[in-house]
């Protein structure tokens, strides 16, 4: 945690607030400082990985663990039964901004169009 200069590496240290929905061992998950939702939730890794794309097989047991608290985190955010979205974004047409691997949870309202 200590070699990660994010804004997630900070909220990790206790060097920047937020206001938290869910954690464990393995995960934080806040708030979104600029919510895209009614609900918009942001589930980080404790464990720094930059991108999606550059997970390793040796963080496999992380990845499933992401995946595995995102209901947790829905249903702490009171969107588990309405239904949510999961979203990563991973590369320039992403716009994804803070490279650490992370995940959206949206919920709360209807979401618009279907995506698949």
């Amino acid at each position: 945690m200590s070699d990660n200069p994010t804004i997630f590496g900070k909220i990790l240290r206790g060097e920047i607030p937020c206001t938290k929905v869910y954690e464990d061992d393995t995960v934080l998950a806040f708030k979104d400082i600029n919510p895209h939702a009614k609900v918009h939730v942001v589930l980080i890794p404790k464990t720094h990985i930059t991108w999606l794309r550059n997970a390793t097989p040796a963080q496999q047991q992380t990845l499933g663990q992401l995946l595995l608290a995102a209901p947790k985190v829905a249903e702490a955010a009171g969107i588990l039964k309405s239904g949510y979205r999961v979203i990563i974004n991973d590369g320039p047409d992403s716009h994804g901004e803070v490279p650490h691997l992370h995940l959206h949870i949206l919920g709360g309202q209807d979401l618009g169009t279907k995506i698949a």
